[in-house]
């Protein structure tokens, strides 16, 4: 059973009467009447007083003669010959008719004194007399809870507002589609809209109900005109099939969103909502938040799992959200070059004839680009990377802009161009990374961990290039992803180190390629962060050699330096020293852990479409405890946001209709929304194959 406060105020809004009550109203159809052979029609009944139109062919060549109130006679308008047809009560048919018609025909054929065809007509070919059915339509039930059903769900869906359903245009379109449905006021679609979230929420509870795993929140807030905030919590977890899912789980309303404790308690909503207090495994949030904000969800999440790091697996920057911070910050130092360059295109894109003109120069000069203009929507910064892509192309084109228009003196120089060049040189590569997020399938962890220490890597050798324009350039950009990169390496770090690919060798490979010499450090915090979380999953206590820095063998294999007598002192004497090591040695292999025999064995080969979670799945026999610290492992979200929110460079906001319902309907609203849009075509795959190069 679900239950929770914003349940049971959902519960409070729907109708005591159910929907199904509604007595089904029946429309019914008029039957349809196809051929029945006139043969098998008893013609000694009485014709119907609207006669019925006539189907067949051979009413072409005869037309209906009156010979008396009961008699009624064929007349053949070739040859005027008169063939009985209707007598009384009697039909006649139209065999005879059909009869008639192809000898007079064949007569008029050889009759030289045809005046009426001067060419041999071509003779008709009669259609049989085509069988005739009945056709019985059952009538039709119209039923109303279904309709108020399917207008909730529409209200949910799109967004609409609950009000349309007293807009009088509305009302007028539905009761000419049947007046005998009544739409309801507020107050009823409000009820139809929360029981239609409770129905979802029902089958969203027993998909969490059944996940083998933990699962790991995000946190996303938005601001209100109304100075209250709202928390997006989502879920991210894997089903017992090894299928990933990311699903709304709660919009919390907080009064006061800049207070430390507002994600804590958004989250602690979350967990006893859901019943799932024990099975927290990480937390990922897009807002800055104070060191005893950090600490109090740290807190949250070490008591609600023990089975973690201490609270270390909280990433505090969303992955989106810091991209677009650092593609933002370059954009506007660069400002006043990229608006001479926006300036430019819009200049060009605004004049369909100047247009046609630019795309003629493009031929004339040979431009290879295969790219168009096209202007950039400043609140998705994706926009803006694109159109200066587009535009460094065709820079050939836009610096003979002049003889096309003389007057025009705005056209960027080569030092602007060369600017550009090196900024899109540098948003690239958060550009591609961001890329990965608006994927319809949901990507693993171990895949940011390439992204990031590329970018990491890059914008620390171009923060020092002797080249001051690209020094200058990057040095912000490198400064803000560093906080980045301190704050989520770990995480990161710990997720590639569950792809068989790679392991620890990856590690190893950047971070000596990053900091050097003082590579080492950071390569042992990794390897003792998923030592130390293994030990968690296996229920064992962390080996001392781990804590002690030793070769990795444990102490109870050890055989000290004072011990070399052996046993009853005799060991030298009876030359057993090397019996001990063997001893050692083999205990040892005996005793290595799962995660020692991963990290031991052999890389796989990179090669493309490769499914990470899908090898954990056929490999989960021969690891069993490690194969479900790697499932919690993979599903940790690196971001917050949606994939149509990722380059969004605005704070989201609550509309003002949303924030005059009570803060139970805009959860119901926008929690059954997501919740329905993936219903019957669950879109939250984990297979992301792709291959990383080093």
């Amino acid at each position: 059973m679900m239950d929770g406060s914003s349940t049971s105020a959902i519960t409070d809004l729907i109708e005591t009467t159910p929907m199904e009550s509604d007595p089904p109203v029946n429309i019914q159809m008029q039957p349809e009447y196809f051929d029945i052979p006139l043969d098998d029609m008893d013609m000694d009944t009485e014709q119907p007083t609207k006669r019925r139109k006539k189907k067949s062919t051979v009413w072409e060549h005869f037309t209906i003669v009156n010979v008396s109130e009961e008699i009624r006679k064929a007349c053949c308008k070739h040859c005027k010959h008169l063939l009985s047809y209707v007598n009384g009560p009697k039909v006649s048919g139209t065999s005879h008719l059909k009869r008639h018609v192809t000898r007079c025909l064949r007569n008029q054929n050889h009759d030289s004194s045809d005046r009426l065809t001067p060419k041999t007509p071509k003779i008709p070919k009669l259609d049989r007399p085509k069988r005739r059915y009945r056709r019985t339509t059952a009538s039709t039930a119209f039923n109303p809870a279904t309709c108020r059903q399917e207008m909730a769900r529409m209200i949910i869906l799109h967004d609409y507002p609950l009000e349309m359903v007293e807009h009088p245009g509305f009302m007028a379109f539905v009761r000419n589609l049947n007046p005998g449905f009544e739409i309801g006021n507020f107050g009823r679609i409000q009820g139809d809209c929360g029981a239609t979230y409770l129905k979802e929420k029902e089958r969203i509870w027993n998909l969490i109900e059944g996940m083998p795993g933990n699962i790991s929140l995000t946190l996303d807030l938005w601001n209100s005109s109304h100075t209250t905030g709202y928390v997006f919590v989502a879920g991210q977890f894997i089903d017992s099939d090894w299928k990933m899912h990311r699903k709304l789980l709660n919009v919390v309303m907080e009064p006061y969103p800049d207070s430390d404790s507002a994600f804590s308690h958004a989250v602690s909503a979350c967990l006893s909502d859901w019943n799932i207090e024990g099975k927290l495994f990480s937390i990922t949030i897009n807002q800055p938040v104070s060191d005893s904000g950090l600490d109090s969800l740290r807190n949250l999440i070490s008591e609600k799992n023990s089975n973690v790091l201490n609270g270390q697996l909280l990433l505090t920057d969303c992955l989106a959200r810091s991209l677009t911070f650092i593609a933002h910050c370059a954009i506007n130092a660069g400002q006043e070059t990229v608006k001479k360059v926006r300036d430019c295109v819009k200049y060009v894109k605004t004049s369909e004839s100047l247009e046609e003109k630019f795309v003629a120069l493009k031929q004339q000069l040979q431009v290879m680009s295969t790219k168009s203009l096209s202007l950039d929507d400043q609140t998705q910064w994706n926009t803006t990377y694109e159109m200066l892509v587009s535009a460094s192309e065709l820079k050939e084109v836009f610096s003979c802009l002049d003889t096309l228009e003389p007057d025009y003196d705005k056209i960027p120089t080569l030092e602007d161009w060369k600017v550009i060049d090196n900024l899109c040189t540098y948003l690239k590569l958060l550009y591609n990374t961001a890329n990965l997020l608006t994927s319809s399938s949901i990507p693993t962890t171990n895949m940011f961990f390439h992204e990031a220490w590329k970018i990491q890597l890059e914008l620390a050798r171009a923060s020092t290039s002797e080249d001051d324009v690209i020094s200058n350039m990057t040095k912000p950009i490198q400064e803000n992803f560093d906080k980045y990169w301190k704050n989520c390496c770990l995480v990161l770090a710990i997720a590639v180190v569950m792809d068989p690919r790679f392991k620890m060798k990856l590690v190893e490979f950047s971070f000596t390629k990053i900091y050097g010499e003082k590579a080492v450090s950071y390569i042992n915090t990794v390897d003792e962060g998923i030592h130390e979380l293994f030990s968690k999953y296996a229920g064992l206590p962390l080996p001392l050699a781990l804590l002690n820095g030793d070769s990795g063998i444990g102490d109870s294999g050890v055989v000290k330096q004072e011990d070399d007598a052996g046993v009853g002192g005799l060991g030298n004497e009876l030359g057993l020293m090397d019996f001990d090591v063997f001893i050692m040695e083999s205990t040892s292999q005996q005793s290595k852990s799962e995660l020692d025999q991963y990290l031991e064995g052999s890389l796989l080969p990179r090669i493309h479409e490769f499914d990470v979670m899908g090898w954990w799945k056929l490999n989960k026999n021969k690891y069993p405890t490690l194969s479900k610290m790697a499932r919690d492992i993979l599903m940790i979200p690196v971001s917050s946001v949606g994939p149509e929110s990722v380059f969004q460079t605005g704070v989201k906001e609550m509309d003002r209709y949303r924030c005059e319902l009570s803060p139970e309907m805009v959860e119901a609203l926008f929690c059954a929304k997501d919740w329905m849009r993936c219903e019957g075509a669950e879109s939250m795959e984990s297979n992301v194959k792709m291959e990383f190069p080093i």
